[in-house]
């Protein structure tokens, strides 16, 4: 039993300071505000809850940056996707694992103690299967093994390159699979995240232009139960092709078609009309935003306001990782709707409410719905993850309770974060990861190799 004493600490009842927390098993079996420290492992500054991380592709983020070059037409989501197709093409097993490693380290110092990996990066470099169909959902669960990070691993479903059935690409030859080869996949990662502490494996039908009708109710068939993942109008483009494909919109066409509830996360869902934005809402599906990427990419601004206006749940993803940081998200989402809307703490929840707290708080439940995991509070029965901030950081001095989550998520972003506990296990230490020289060096020599 590990026995904590917390300066300061968000819990679900609010702010709370002198909390003792009992720790079993990396899980919270008991917490006391305004206890006697003696006896107890004292954490100094201000402990939140740690933020989900409900989407990402570890591997992209060894091409961040690489995108960045004006192309003889106009950019968009569509050629950024050519760049990714060619770094994809020489990465070994051994790359996977190294650069999924950063990403994890770089997302725990970042705030991140939980990730849902996107997982549909499959097959050898010629498209062919390795021996273990689940060879590299295995380098994903190696990489969580050794930075800490909490996983719900989600393999990837990709049977198609667009509507309609169309052929898919030379770049996609990595990611196709059938449903038969769908669920030996699934069934190699089981086995791949057994060892882990806490892990989850749910399922990513990766997109509706990527599956058949057909193909979707196979699948959901294999899902007994984990959390349900999938990609659904990001770019316009994508909702006019799905428009000629069905006659519908793709949010309009999977809540018609799919027992859409609780276990789904859509992803992006950029592009939603009125009807869509309630009928989603009222679900209780997540919309997993990645305002960073999204803007990255040029998708659009996601209908913020009218959702959780509706009742929606939100979490936030890192996605293509080309910038890894909890705060900065939840930054850029606020700041795309006060583009928008041309106002500002425009989701804060009421008149009065912090909308750094009111971000975080909303990120922290619908992160954890996504994830499938009793996370995201601190509390009893829940995983002990904990992101410490440096209460003497010049950003948060002199400050208290919600103006900390405030200058947190709007001035001082990673550079607050002091200590990350992941499972009851202290990972991070005055803001570096414990094992930040070993995986860096390593990464650095994958990537002077790829890019060589």
């Amino acid at each position: 039993m590990r026995k904590l004493i917390l300066d300061h600490a968000l819990l679900p009842s609010g702010w709370a300071q002198d909390v003792a927390i009992d720790i079993d098993g990396g899980v919270i079996r008991a917490v006391q505000p305004h206890a006697s420290p003696e006896g107890r492992e004292h954490v100094a500054g201000v402990a939140l809850p740690g933020l989900p991380n409900l989407h990402s592709h570890t591997f992209q983020r060894g091409m961040a940056g690489l995108a960045e070059t004006r192309g003889p037409a106009s950019d968009s989501f569509w050629t950024w996707r050519q760049v990714m197709y060619l770094f994809l093409q020489n990465l070994t097993p051994d790359d996977v694992e190294a650069i999924a490693a950063f990403a994890m380290m770089e997302m725990i110092e970042g705030g991140f103690t939980a990730l849902a990996e996107f997982h549909y990066l499959h097959h050898d470099r010629d498209g062919r299967l390795y021996a273990d169909p689940a060879e590299l959902a295995a380098r994903i669960a190696a990489a969580a093994a050794e930075t800490g990070m909490g996983l719900t691993l989600l393999p990837v479903f990709y049977a198609q390159g667009g509507f309609g059935g169309a052929s898919p690409t030379d770049g996609q030859r990595r990611f196709i699979s059938n449903v038969e080869l769908y669920t030996r996949l699934v069934e190699g990662t089981r086995k791949a995240t057994a060892t882990l502490d806490d892990a989850v494996v749910g399922i990513a039908p990766h997109s509706l232009r990527a599956v058949t009708p057909q193909d979707l109710n196979e699948v959901l068939a294999i899902a007994t139960d984990g959390p349900i993942h999938i990609h659904v109008a990001e770019q316009m483009k994508e909702v006019e092709d799905c428009v000629a494909w069905s006659g519908q919109r793709p949010v309009t066409w999977l809540l018609d078609h799919v027992p859409v509830d609780q276990r789904w996360c859509l992803i992006h869902a950029t592009h939603l009309d009125s009807s869509e934005t309630g009928r989603l809402a009222a679900t209780g599906a997540v919309a997993g935003l990645c305002p960073i990427t999204e803007a990255n990419l040029g998708d659009g601004i996601f209908q913020g306001v009218d959702f959780l206006s509706a009742g929606g749940r939100f979490g936030v993803g890192s996605d293509s990782n080309v910038q890894i940081s909890a705060s900065a998200e939840l930054k850029q989402f606020e700041y795309s709707q006060r583009l928008k809307h041309r106002a500002r703490n425009v989701l804060a929840r009421r008149e009065g409410d912090s909308t750094g707290r009111s971000l975080y708080e909303g990120a922290l439940t619908g992160g954890a719905r996504a994830l499938g995991r009793r996370i995201g509070a601190i509390d009893h029965g829940h995983r002990a993850d904990l992101v410490v901030l440096d209460a003497n950081h010049p950003d948060l001095a002199a400050r208290s309770h919600d103006r900390w989550i405030d200058a947190y998520i709007f001035v001082a972003g990673k550079a607050a974060i002091d200590q990350v506990m992941i499972g009851g296990e202290f990972v991070v230490t005055k803001g570096r990861h414990n094992q930040r020289e070993a995986i860096s060096a390593r990464y650095a020599r994958t990537m002077a190799r790829i890019l060589a």
